[in-house]
């Protein structure tokens, strides 16, 4: 058995890890062809990554012009702890208000965030709703299409 077989998680591992993480490094391709490598906040809907950004972001941008993409998920300081889940596609994107307003409500939920601070949890909802009402003018939301997905989990190789 190859080592590739032995680290790889199975499709609902690697739903539970996508549905457990925050934040992802997202790839996509500059006007020369070179890599635009970012650090982003996310969420899952319906099975899918799903981000936002501004409008006027070097990434989105990129985006419009080719709608390629890989994400990547990791965890793990150790070698024998590393996981992680590599997912490359393409982006359907959503301009509509309704719509980035989803998403951002999704990524906001999931974000630590100054605009919640210490405020008492019955405050909480609003606060995250105002703070994503206003960003949402500014924005649009992407979905990623998975074309292939590769995962590793070192863990599996001990014991």
């Amino acid at each position: 058995m190859k080592q590739r077989d032995t680290v790889s998680m199975p499709p609902d591992e690697v739903a539970t890890f996508l549905a457990a993480g925050r934040k992802l490094q997202l790839a996509t391709l500059n006007p020369d062809g070179t890599p635009h490598l970012v650090s982003m906040f996310y969420a899952m809907r319906d099975g899918r990554i799903a981000f936002w950004t501004y409008r006027a972001s070097q990434k989105a941008r990129n985006l419009a012009r080719d709608p390629r993409l890989t994400c990547l998920v990791e965890d793990g300081d150790d070698y024998f702890e590393l996981r992680g889940v590599q997912v490359t596609g393409e982006v359907t994107r959503i301009d509509d208000l309704p719509g980035v307003t989803e998403i951002g409500r999704l990524v906001a939920t999931r974000m630590p965030s100054p605009v919640v601070g210490d405020l008492p949890a019955d405050e909480v909802a609003a606060a995250l709703d105002g703070y994503v009402a206003h960003a949402a003018t500014k924005r649009t939301a992407y979905l990623v299409e998975p074309r292939r997905v590769v995962s590793w989990d070192h863990r599996r190789l001990v014991g």
